[in-house]
Order: structure tokens, then sequence, then C-alpha cells
């Protein structure tokens, strides 16, 4: 009675089931994927942007920081309008054009991108953050004539040398107002580590030029700082302040102490900052506003509207619907072999029930593999049938002689002479010859067949077989020859060894003709030795030639010992040769005879 499947175990639901998670999963996965790729898409072309933005205010800043008015910036806009790909335009604060790339009376945007002001501007990054707010690039009356150019860069060279003498790497950088700076960058001399020898201060020296700014800016700067109590008859605070911030900072931390300090900076910073605008602001172009085309920033998210929501929808329920249809053909096809096989495994075993084989997948392999376990079950079922009718028809022929002669001789039928006993001795040496076999097979089988294995000659073990025959062979009339290839040396257990060569020889001297040959040879193939059994006997049709070794098989359907044995000796060969570790072969041609080849593990000759 088969047993009922519950719906959830159900190979047909459960592949439904994974295949509705797996379609869920990936439509899931590509609408996800396709909203976060589009999203990162849209980013990045805003930060494209953004950095492009960046670029032209810092361009048109290098500009204003460079020049005292906006004359001649109208090519440099044209070309950064080229290169962008967007329209630029320079206008007052009062919104009057400077200069733009687009067609005369094209309006501009509603408002405006950005403030070009080189003096409060902290946009341009390329040399870090500037404090104050001033683009690095103002110089103003900074810059440095020719002649102290040269002679600070002869001094940034000597500094140079100086630096590579004491293990340090350093390049000269030239800043905007043309002094030349030595740095390592991130290295120490950049962080302040000078060795002692390269202190000479000569680099750091202000030259006329700068002391003249200077002045100017500490003259600049007195009143506020009056105003901030922060004058001092020192004019090194201003001086160094605009040099080197970080030492300004020190100077008003040892001053006024650490809890004024931060107030005091503070307000010296400003003062400072103050005065610089005013010092620099005749050499920087006007304050001017920025518009870029398309130059709105504001962050993007890419949200589906209900028509591409419904899409998606639509799409993923129609992949869906594709998914689930097509699982289920083909899970129905699948799952139709199986049932097959699991009613087939179902019926009584003497049925021996064969399923069809409908594909050729893992399925079809599953059903040609349970009809081929269907035969062999069949084929072992008839053999053991057919054995135990051989076991009997071996043992009730000799049983049946034995127990009449004994019954006549009872009854006083017949005297008790030595024929007679002879006669019973025989039939009692076939029964005992019969049982020994079986026992041996059974060994075989159980995997407890003994064995003494020893090197062994083969070509003595060849003659000692052939000596133990001799008699039966003349017997027959026919001659029984030894043949070997040197002197090859096998491990083996001689005496079952010499009981499967008696096997095969007995076998070849039944079935060979009076003036026929029986040979044994030996050689040596590589790791293996080979024994041959040659005969010139009847031979073996075909048709029988697999069936040689099956346990009670004759040729002779009769089953007449005058042709045959019991039909043990070829499977007990078998099981004897493969105990050793070898294989045994039969090749045949009916009418020319019969060749039975041993392979068997070759030994080392003893010393």
């Amino acid at each position: 009675m088969s047993r009922r499947i519950p719906l959830r175990k159900r190979l047909l639901v459960r592949l439904l089931i994974a295949t509705v998670l797996i379609a869920v999963c990936s439509v899931a996965a590509t609408a996800w994927l396709a909203v976060e790729t589009t999203t990162r898409a849209l980013r990045e072309e805003q930060g494209q942007v953004l950095a492009e933005d960046m670029d032209v205010l810092a361009r048109l800043s290098g500009y204003a920081a460079t020049h005292s008015d906006w004359r001649g910036v109208e090519e440099t806009v044209r070309a950064l309008s080229a290169r962008t790909g967007r329209r630029i335009a320079l206008t007052t604060p009062e919104r009057r054009t400077i200069a733009d790339s687009a067609p005369p009376g094209t309006s501009l945007p509603p408002r405006a991108a950005a403030t070009v002001d080189p003096l409060r501007t902290d946009t341009h990054t390329e040399h870090g953050a500037q404090r104050s707010g001033i683009d690095p690039r103002v110089v103003g009356p900074y810059r440095v004539t020719d002649e102290e150019r040269a002679r600070l860069d002869k001094l940034a060279q000597v500094r140079q040398k100086c630096f590579a003498r004491n293990g340090y790497e350093t390049d000269v950088v030239q800043t905007p107002s043309g002094r030349p700076v030595v740095t390592d960058h991130d290295g120490p001399v950049a962080a302040g580590h000078v060795p002692e020898e390269c202190a000479d201060g000569l680099l750091n020296t202000a030259t006329p030029t700068e002391e003249k700014a200077l002045a100017d800016l500490s003259r600049r700067s007195r009143t506020c700082l009056d105003r901030h109590g922060l004058n001092t008859d020192e004019r090194r605070f201003v001086a160094v302040d605009v040099t080197e911030p970080r030492l300004g900072s020190r100077y008003v931390m040892g001053k006024f102490g650490a809890g004024a300090a931060n107030e005091s900076m503070r307000a010296a910073e400003s003062c400072l900052d103050a005065a610089r605008r005013a010092q620099l602001d005749p050499y920087v172009a006007p304050v001017a506003e920025l518009f870029l085309g398309g130059g709105d920033t504001t962050a993007v998210r890419f949200d589906m509207s209900p028509a591409n929501k419904a899409k998606v929808v639509g799409a993923a329920g129609l992949v869906l619907a594709v998914t689930v249809a097509v699982t289920a053909v083909v899970a129905t096809r699948l799952v139709r072999p199986l049932r097959a096989l699991t009613e087939a495994a179902q019926q009584p075993p003497e049925l021996h029930v064969r399923v069809p084989v409908t594909t050729r997948d893992e399925t079809g392999i599953l059903a040609v593999a349970f009809n081929e376990l269907t035969e062999r079950r069949e084929r072992l079922e008839a053999q053991r049938k057919a054995m135990v009718s051989d076991i009997a028809h071996e043992l009730r022929s000799p049983l049946t002689n034995i127990r009449g002669w004994l019954e006549v001789t009872r009854d006083g039928v017949v005297d008790p002479a030595p024929a007679l006993l002879a006669s019973l001795h025989e039939e009692a040496l076939v029964l005992q010859r019969v049982i020994d076999d079986l026992q041996d097979l059974a060994d075989a089988d159980a995997g407890t067949l003994r064995l003494h294995r020893e090197p062994v000659r083969a070509d003595d073990l060849l003659h000692q077989v052939a000596a133990a025959h001799r008699v039966a062979a003349d017997t027959a009339r026919v001659a029984l020859r030894t043949s070997a290839d040197g002197s090859p040396w096998l491990d083996a257990d001689p005496v079952r060894m010499r009981q499967a060569l008696g096997n095969l020889v007995s076998n070849a001297l039944r079935h060979t003709p009076a003036d026929g040959t029986v040979t044994l040879a030996a050689r040596r193939d590589g790791d293996f030795v080979v024994l041959d059994v040659t005969d010139t006997g009847t031979g073996i049709d075909p048709q029988d030639l697999p069936h040689v070794f099956d346990r009670f098989w004759r040729a002779e359907k009769s089953r007449s010992r005058r042709t045959g044995g019991s039909g043990l000796g070829l499977p007990i060969v078998r099981h004897l040769v493969a105990a050793h570790g070898g294989t045994v072969d039969a090749a045949s041609e009916p009418g020319a005879g019969s060749v039975f080849t041993l392979r068997l593990p070759a030994a080392e000759a003893p010393d």
C-alpha cells in the first residue's frame, strides 16, 4: 500500500516554492539594482557638475587675484564655456554684464552660482584651506623683484644641499610671490624639523620688498590693534604672523597667557585680515557675480513615477507567471518518471516490474539503472533457484547409489565384495569433492579464504600440476606439456594455486579429444606473471563464454558426469585468483580449443 506524501514534502511543490522565491528575489534585486544604479549615476553626474563649478570658480578667482580689473576676461570665459559645455556669465553685484558666453540679450539665471572675490574666498584648496579667506594667488606688494628672486633661489639651493647632506630629500617650490620654499611635502622638514646646520635663517629673512609691504601692513593694522589693546613696542608680532601664522599664535599665548590667548588671537587675526584686504584690494579685480547655466546643485533622488512603478510591477508579475508555468511543466515531466519508479519499487519482488525510459536526463539514467537492477535481481533469483536444484542434483546421485547398494547388501541380495566397496568409496569421494568445493566458495564469498603467500617459481608450479595430472592425461591419450619463459616468480599460496591450475587442467583434459594437447605456459609481464592453460579441445560457443565462471554451469545441458564435472571448478578458480589480487580470462574458438589466462602479482626472486 503506497504512502501518501504530505503536500509540503512533494518534489513538485518544493520546486515551485523554490522557483517562486528565486523569481521574487531576482525581480526585487533587479529593481533595487536599477534604482540604485540610476541614483548613483545621477549623483556621480551631480558630483561631476559640482567639480566643474568649483574649477570654473577657481579659474576665475585666479584671474581676479592676478589682475586689477576684468579687462580681457572674455577669452577665459569663452574657453571655460567651450570646455564645460555650459553657459558662464560674470556680472557686477548690480548685474551689469562683465563677460558672458551666451549671445547678447540672453536672460541670466534667477540666482548667481557664486561670488568671485579673491579677498574673501575659501574655495581655492590647492595649497590647503586658507584661514584668512584670501586666495593665496593674491600677491600684491609682496611680489619679489627679479634680483631678489635670483638671490633667494641661490639660498634655496644652498638650503636644499644642506638638507641632502643630512639625509633629507627635498624639493624647491616657487610660491606665487616668487619666493622659493624648500620642502619635503608631508615629511619632517614640512613639519618644522630643520637640522641645526641648515637653520641659518637667511632664506626666511624678508627681502626689502617684503619688508616694505610688511611695514605698510603693520601701519594699517596699528589702529585696530590699539583699539583691542594689542599694540606693543615690537613689530615682530605683525610681521611674523603674516609669514607664519603658527608663530604669531604662540606669541599671543606667550604674551597674554593661555586663558586670554584664544580671544586675543581672534582679535589680532581680524585686524590683520582687514589690513591685508585693504592692502591687497588695489591689486585684484572688483567683486563679481558668477552665473552658470544649469548650475542648480540641489540633492538628487531618483523616485519612480506611478507609471514606472506599474511597469515594474507588471513586468515582475509577468516574469513570475512565466517562471511558475515553466517550472510546473518541467517539474511535472521530472516527477512523472519518479512516480513510476516509486510504483515499480513498491510492487512484489517476484513480478520484476520495469519502468519505461522516457527521458535522457538524470531521471532517465535512474530509470535505466532501476531496470538493470531489476534484471540483475531476476537473474540472481534464477541463479539461486538453479543453484539449489544443482546442489540437490549433485548430492542426489551419489547418495542414491550409496543408499541402494547398502540396502541390497543389508538384505543379503549381494555380498560386500571389494569391487562393491570400491564403488561406494568412489561415490563418497564424489560427495566429499562437492562439499569441499561448496565450502571453498562459501569461504571466498565470506572473505575468510585463508592464503599462505610466499614467493613461488612459476615453472616449478607448472611442473607440479602437470605431474599430478600426468596419469589422467595418459589415460585420455592427451599430451600434457609445460613451457616457461625464464624462471618468473609470483607471490602466491602454492597449495591454492595448484588447486586453481588443477581445476583448469582437469577441465581441459575432459574437453580435449584423444591425440590433443594441453599446454601450461608462464611468462613475466611487467609487475605480473601470466599463466596460460591452452587446449586443443572442442572449444566454447561464444554465447556460452560469458557464463563459464558461473556456478554449476555446464555447456552440456544433459548434466552428465561423463562429459562434465560439478560445475564449481571454474568459479573456484575465479575466486582463488581474485583472492591473490589477480584476474582470470577465457578465450575460445569452437572446434579450435580454449585458452584460460591468469594474471597474478609477480615477486622478486629470493636471495
